[in-house]
């Protein structure tokens, strides 16, 4: 067993959540010993008492409790990648280079484990070292059900860049969705903020994020500010309309919550429109009936970002999931057309 140790933080490691900071520092280490010392208070930062996901910033002063030496924890049994899981992944690859690698997120795949996910991009990653000496590191993170644009960090400066930029906002995300019923104005900004209320599951799942009034966000206990850009591209009479969402915050369900709060949910999000209820027009509803799928009909459509290591700014595009394909094949809307940045069309 070590002894307490106070470790610095360097200029390159910026920005990282501390539990991957420790982690990568002590690889014999687990996710769950490194919670454990967050609860516990005996991983501090800068004295103070910290979150597995909180961020470091450099010249603060970690400090580590006594660990256990190497060898003397049973080491996790590696998870088996299958050759279609393997293959999967590296057919969603839409750009790689020695510091980044940028994803097509398969709709349906989580991100990484937890409320019962053992099937998860984390977990594949293997799959994707092309060479390198370890799997590329999560940066973000998107809704399992939610498809397309996904950036991971294949070293450890590009990680720490990545999510600086995350952090900081500097990157432009845009979505592409069809919603119930036709909105009005045609473009706009959501500002309604974001309260967590647990589900009903086992250990709360099923969770949900209720609106809260902008004015009363400071009143009410662990709410937090969220904004939303929304446009509509295209409508199908008042039946329902392709648009794109810019979320200028990045709360958990945001984009979700914030049209189901318009009375335009999104088609198939089954938490915030309703599983059962099939929208009749002219808004609620998150189903529209028909050969039209009942999938989430949410996709990151773009990502614009500074490179981390050499600061060129770069534009990622991800083609539709076949289930969305489909419905904008059916309704007639045509991609060609669209803009690139729907927001910059209205501003022109």
């Amino acid at each position: 067993m070590s002894g307490v140790q106070h470790i610095t933080v360097s200029d390159d490691e910026a920005e990282q959540r501390v539990d991957r900071w420790l982690r990568r520092m002590f690889p014999h280490v687990s996710q769950g010993m490194v919670e454990k010392m967050c609860r516990k208070g005996d991983l501090r930062v800068d004295k103070g008492r910290v979150k597995a996901n909180s961020r470091i910033e450099p010249g603060q002063i970690v400090r580590v409790p006594p660990l256990p030496e190497p060898g003397s924890v049973a080491p996790k049994r590696e998870a088996v990648i299958s050759e279609a899981d393997a293959q999967m992944m590296r057919h969603s690859v839409l750009y790689k280079d020695d510091d980044i690698i940028v994803l097509n997120k398969p709709a349906g795949l989580a991100v990484q484990g937890g409320s019962g996910q053992t099937r998860h991009i984390d977990g594949l990653a293997d799959a994707l070292r092309f060479g390198m000496d370890s799997k590329p590191k999560l940066v973000h993170r998107l809704d399992k059900d939610t498809s397309g644009v996904f950036v991971m960090a294949r070293t450890g400066r590009a990680a720490a860049g990545l999510a600086k930029s995350f952090h900081m906002r500097t990157t432009r995300k845009i979505y592409w969705a069809i919603v119930a019923g036709n909105p009005f104005p045609k473009v706009g900004t959501i500002r309604y903020g974001l309260v967590k209320a647990s589900g009903h599951g086992p250990n709360g799942a099923g969770e949900r994020m209720h609106c809260i009034h902008p004015d009363e966000v400071d009143e009410t206990h662990g709410a937090k500010r969220a904004t939303t850009d929304y446009a509509v591209i295209e409508t199908l009479g008042q039946r329902a309309t392709w648009v794109g969402l810019a979320p200028i915050t990045g709360r958990t369900h945001q984009l979700r919550a914030h049209m189901a709060e318009m009375g335009h949910p999104i088609i198939g999000d089954g938490k915030y429109g309703t599983s059962s209820q099939t929208n009749d027009g002219e808004g609620w509803g998150a189903q529209l009936g028909g050969s039209v799928s009942k999938k989430l009909h949410l996709h990151a459509r773009s990502l614009t970002l500074e490179h981390p290591v050499t600061r060129k700014e770069m534009s990622f595009t991800a083609p539709l999931p076949d289930h969305m394909k489909q419905t904008w094949d059916f309704f007639g809307f045509n991609m060609a057309y669209a803009p690139e940045d729907p927001f910059e069309y209205y501003e022109g």
